[in-house]
């Protein structure tokens, strides 16, 4: 089983992400792309409703002709569902931690990258960062 770990981090943001590719199995691989979240912050899952007024998380995976994707992203974490009635709205939420996980499979033997960019916003119970894009790029071995 071979794992590569690569690190982003940005000044002031109360949020770190860490990326890691394990093979799973012949030609097949988990990309996890793990969201650390700062004390008193949560991020923002995917998957959101209607009345929803954040910024989803969204991972977009950059085309690669040797690599076939499984699905969406899975959410391994505590999801919170908070509700605000001053505004009706509802948000799904993670805090101190959520791990996505997206299945990959390669069409060949060979070594290569798998890159894109994820799309996240992370608040506060009073105030919210701007969205931010982040790009990653994770080995393949």
């Amino acid at each position: 089983m071979s794992v590569l770990l690569a690190v982003a981090s940005h000044a002031q943001m109360p949020v770190s992400w860490h990326y890691t590719a394990k093979k799973i199995a012949p030609k097949t691989y988990e990309i996890h792309l793990k969201a650390s979240i700062d004390e008193g912050w949560h991020l923002y899952a995917q998957s959101q409703s209607e009345n929803f007024i954040g910024t989803p998380t969204s991972i977009l995976f950059s085309h690669h002709p040797l690599l076939v994707f499984s699905g969406k992203p899975s959410e391994i974490g505590d999801l919170e569902i908070k509700k605000e009635p001053t505004l009706g709205t509802e948000a799904r939420q993670y805090e101190g931690a959520v791990e996505f996980v997206q299945k990959v499979v390669v069409k060949a033997e060979v070594k290569t990258n798998i890159s894109g960019s994820i799309k996240y916003q992370v608040c506060t119970d009073e105030r919210c960062m701007q969205p931010t894009e982040l790009n990653f790029s994770v080995s393949l071995n």
